[in-house]
């Protein structure tokens, strides 16, 4: 008997949604892209046009009220992200949604007892903890390669002198807009997979533009977990002049690895190639890790490269899996791990405020 199918309907037809999901939604064996909502389309960008098998249509009502769709794939700007992760829910959907998932951590606890007392899954697109460069810091930390971590150091630098137009640099904190939930969902994210909830949060926003904006444009977060825990530094700046950018730096007890440049597949997705494709995920040589370890009680450096890459298209594979019957447990990212990651964000913006460390 031929395995079921599942109709995913998209709404938005953005950046995200061209390069993130719809890609990822065609190489989903289980998967069918069937429609995609786009409010107004034009010569140039035109969802009919670029997939003619699919009913386009122009609100997201007619998306939920479509018998036909299981599963909905939000991609449109964070502050949207309640209102229609709710709806799809109570049309019966399945929801896969952009990070950041909601604003705050009490809307994604309404989300997600919703998600509950309907018997509908939610997955939160948080792509990059298939990073190959994160799974390669994953499996060292997992097989004790370099100890007890000590200090974990994360970074997504970049120089980027004018502040964005898009929604990253258009939305208020309080609609989830800015680094904190652009690029700082990620790394902490990373940090939550790897460590659990902190007990610890100590934030510094700041404005390295110096262009006068109310809202910060770089974030320095520290995490603590205890005396015996690593001590945990996300940093998103924009003004870093740097040929390669630092990616990690992890130091434990018996050795420490580093890496500069950043994952390849988002470039690689943005040039039209797709999970599957010969080269999808791999990285130059030269941009390989090092790892330093204790040989003879001296420290001994060597080129780490990258594990083979699972790539993005596990997160959608994933939950495939979660829908056609192994349940929530096996959700690839959770929605209550989304709100965890919200909690620390939440509790970064009031240490920024208030200037002073926050007990989670």
């Amino acid at each position: 008997m031929a395995a079921k199918t599942y109709n995913v309907g998209v709404i938005g037809y953005g950046l995200s949604a061209k390069v993130f999901h719809i890609p990822l939604i065609q190489v989903t064996t289980a998967f069918t892209l069937h429609s995609i909502v786009q409010r107004t389309p034009k010569p140039s960008d035109d969802a009919a046009k670029d997939h003619p098998s699919a009913i386009i249509y122009h609100s997201a009502d007619a998306l939920f009220a479509d018998t036909a769709v299981d599963i909905i794939a939000i991609t449109t700007t964070p502050d949207t992200h309640f209102a229609f992760t709710k709806a799809a829910l109570e049309a019966g959907k399945h929801v896969i949604v952009e990070k950041p998932f909601v604003p705050t951590s009490a809307e994604a606890s309404t989300l997600i007892a919703l998600s509950k007392s309907t018997g509908n899954l939610i997955c939160v697109y948080q792509n990059r903890r298939w990073d190959s460069d994160f799974l390669t810091v994953r499996k060292l930390i997992n097989e004790g390669a370099l100890g007890r971590v000590i200090e974990f150091n994360t970074h997504f630098d970049r120089y980027r002198p004018e502040r964005p137009t898009t929604w990253k640099g258009k939305l208020t904190m309080a609609q989830a807009g800015g680094v904190v939930y652009d690029l700082g969902t990620h790394l902490l994210d990373q940090a939550y997979v790897l460590f659990g909830l902190p007990q610890t949060v100590t934030a510094v926003f700041a404005n390295q533009r110096g262009d006068g904006a109310d809202e910060p444009d770089s974030i320095t977060v520290i995490l603590g977990y205890g005396a015996a825990g690593p001590s945990v530094v996300a940093k998103a700046g924009v003004m870093a002049v740097e040929t390669e950018q630092l990616r990690y730096w992890v130091r434990g007890t018996v050795g420490s690895y580093r890496k500069l440049n950043l994952d390849v597949q988002e470039d690689q997705l943005k040039a039209g190639m797709k999970p599957g494709d010969r080269g999808f995920g791999v990285e130059k040589d030269q941009a390989a890790g090092v790892l330093t370890v204790l040989k003879e009680e001296k420290p001994e450096k060597s080129v780490c490269r990258n594990v083979e890459p699972e790539t993005y298209a596990a997160l959608y594979a994933g939950f495939a899996k979660a829908i056609a019957g192994d349940g929530e447990d096996a959700v690839p990212v959770k929605a209550s791990e989304a709100r965890d990651v919200l909690r620390i964000i939440e509790a970064a913006k009031e240490s920024a405020k208030l200037g002073k460390t926050i007990d989670l």
